[in-house]
């Protein structure tokens, strides 16, 4: 099952494997190389999409779970600034042990909205920047073999 805070675990793409051919590559027709490297570069190109839109949605889920903390946070405020007030208008009245008990419940409510606030800029900053940086780096590292490659082919 998933955990509602980590999300599903990821499940490995099977790798595709392209049709074992007897010749080796400098024998086989350009054709035949245009089309095995069409195909190496589509796949390529969706396994990275999917891996994009992956690490997305995971950074997405961490700026909801913060967003609704630093909701939280404000309601509770709101209900401190309520206390507050109400506070003051009994220390103004009576001066005796009810406003005590009036402030005591003030600092409580304002501790907590300051946890939710610590909790919820935590959430925010797993999920900032919002770039899929490990599938950049993924296709940047493509990118650098096709080019080794070429570089190489070309050589021979």
């Amino acid at each position: 099952m998933a955990d509602v805070l980590n999300g599903p675990a990821v499940t490995p793409i099977p790798a595709q494997t392209a049709p074992v051919t007897a010749r080796p590559l400098s024998e086989q027709s350009t054709g035949e190389l245009v089309q095995r490297a069409s195909e190496q570069i589509s796949k390529l190109v969706r396994d990275e999409l999917t891996l994009a839109k992956a690490e997305l949605a995971e950074k997405g889920k961490h700026a909801g779970i913060g967003a609704g903390l630093f909701g939280g946070a404000g309601v509770l405020a709101g209900y401190g600034v309520g206390a507050l007030i109400a506070t003051l208008v009994i220390v103004l009245d009576l001066f005796l042990d009810l406003w005590l008990a009036a402030l005591i419940v003030t600092v409580v409510l304002f501790l907590v909205a300051g946890v939710l606030a610590l909790l919820g800029k935590k959430q925010v900053s797993r999920a900032v920047p919002p770039e899929p940086s490990a599938a950049i780096q993924g296709i940047k590292a493509d990118v650098d073999e096709v080019k080794h490659a070429v570089k190489e082919r070309s050589r021979a």
